[in-house]
């Protein structure tokens, strides 16, 4: 697999501050006279991350994308699936399938972090354009972002209000500001946080393992197998497909900051294996514990659950853990909708990615998540989310195989980084290409879905199953592989040589 490496200046050499052609120009290091606080904030945001500024292992990013899944948001998935009527043991079996297959996918975005240094949704651009990128992929994630936020806001006021008594929205209030002080310390803190939280959720999911599997109110039969429910049983697995490739627009993210000579592979499996084992773990709890508390909201019947397990404090340790974990996951969401608020601004009228514009786009998803929460309320949550993560798996597949095709088979992970902030470069303002699969596979995708309010004429001939996502992938993806047949990649890697990016081939 091809990869990029950027060319360092001669060893002893003075490093110095590197902008590639048409990026904001970076923001100078810290003067050791700042505060300590910010000196220990990130400097960069949607701009390209020089070889000099590399740094990190592949652990910190397994520590992120398991702990990204142990939260009440993630336990909360196999709750709304479970509501999808598939029944107990066929929703665990439709949660490990769908995890398996979203994941895949997702975790593939997460290795052309190291590759490019760059975050996901810029890297779109070049599929896009400039202009293209951000009317057709980053305003889907941003609606993205601030859905699962929303989320995050509904169930961090339950969990407050159940264990401070405090108003839930004064609970929200409270936890999305300390998420957004994690976002606005970045990604070096984001990384820390989670590593840090490793370890003490590994041993609370353990705890509830056994919780739920020996809870008295499971109903009786709780695991028998039952009837095939077809329908139910896609709706499951594109719910948890959907919540996998929530992640994708986002999730090279937290990897663009390691070293170029970090394999695909490497990546590619040190993403995988934490987020689907942590995601089928989490999400499978949420729906035994659903089952032993049909009808009431996922916090309470969480809380139930520890109850029954421990006893009243155990209970409250167990929601103040899971908590935590909703807190960090707010403090990625935030972090990323503030990219991406950034990318859409730098799309229409070049902005300096200075950190002051990310506390402004924080506070901005802060007002945006806060008043969505007020209208939807804790009683709503399981429609509300369960229609979030259908939405999701509906509008990022077919971009996922156009971004995908696009790096490993078209370009082959050789771009011009200077190109992709200029709006009048190679790339163009509009990319018809991708625009033009996207849609494509959007429309194939119609017949074929299934939703409360909508079910496609071909899907209702097949009994109401949802096969859109198997259909959306190969469209999209194949129609941009033969649309990019007439791109001149010979040109674009003359323009890749000198720009003094040296390819390698990673085995």
């Amino acid at each position: 697999m091809s990869q990029t490496a950027n060319q360092d200046p001669p060893a002893g050499a003075p490093v110095p501050v590197k902008s590639q052609p048409g990026t904001a120009t970076p923001m100078p290091e810290t003067t050791s006279t700042a505060p300590r606080a910010a000196r220990a904030m990130e400097k960069r945001s949607i701009d390209w991350v020089p070889n000099n500024e590399r740094h990190g292992k592949l652990r910190g990013v397994g520590a992120i994308w398991f702990v990204g899944n142990v939260n009440l948001t993630a336990m909360a998935t196999g709750t709304a699936a479970l509501a999808a009527g598939a029944g107990l043991m066929w929703t665990i079996v439709a949660t490990v399938l769908g995890s398996l297959f979203g994941t895949f996918f997702m975790a593939f975005h997460s290795a052309q972090g190291p590759q490019l240094g760059l975050p996901q949704l810029v890297q779109s651009r070049p599929q896009f354009g400039y202009i293209g990128a951000a009317i057709t992929v980053f305003i889907a994630a941003l609606v993205n972002y601030v859905a699962f936020n929303t989320s995050d806001a509904l169930l961090s006021g339950s969990a407050t209000n159940l264990l401070f008594a405090v108003p839930p929205r004064i609970g929200f209030t409270i936890a999305a500001v300390l998420a957004a002080v994690l976002a606005l310390f970045g990604y070096d803190w984001i990384h820390k946080v989670n590593k840090w939280l490793t370890f003490p959720l590994l041993g609370l999911m353990g705890i509830l393992t056994v919780a739920a599997l020996t809870n008295g109110a499971l109903p009786a039969g709780a695991f028998d197998l039952g009837e095939f429910n077809g329908p139910a049983f896609l709706t499951v697995f594109v719910i948890m497909a959907g919540f996998q490739l929530g992640w994708a627009p986002y999730v090279s993210d937290y990897s663009r900051y390691l070293p170029a000579s970090i394999g695909v592979k490497a990546a590619f499996w040190w993403t995988y294996l934490p987020s689907a084992i942590s995601g089928i773990w989490v999400f499978v709890l949420g729906a035994i514990m659903a089952a032993a508390s049909p009808g009431a909201d996922p916090v309470t019947g969480f809380l139930a659950a520890a109850v029954n397990f421990g006893g009243p404090v155990f209970g409250w340790i167990v929601i103040a853990a899971l908590l935590v974990g909703v807190l960090s996951v707010m403090g990625i969401n935030q972090y990323g909708g503030s990219l991406t608020m950034i990318s859409i601004l730098d799309s229409f009228r070049p902005v300096k990615p200075t950190l002051k514009l990310r506390a402004i786009t924080i506070g901005l998803m802060f007002v945006l998540v806060f008043g969505i929460s007020q209208v939807v309320g804790i009683d709503s949550f399981n429609a509300f989310y369960g229609n979030v993560l259908i939405f999701i798996a509906y509008v990022f597949t077919p971009w996922t195989a156009i971004n995908l095709v696009d790096f490993f088979f078209v370009r082959k992970g050789k771009y011009v980084i200077g190109e992709i902030f200029n709006p009048d470069g190679i790339y163009g303002r509009w990319g018809w290409r991708g625009t033009t699969a996207y849609l494509v596979g959007i429309a194939a995708m119609i017949p074929f879905m299934v939703t409360a309010p909508f079910v496609g004429s071909i899907a209702q001939g097949l009994g109401s199953v949802d096969y859109s996502i198997f259909v959306g992938l190969p469209v999209a993806g194949i129609l941009y592989l033969v649309l990019c047949r007439s791109l001149d990649l010979d040109k674009e890697q003359r323009m890749v040589d000198a720009e003094g990016l040296l390819l390698h081939d990673k085995h």
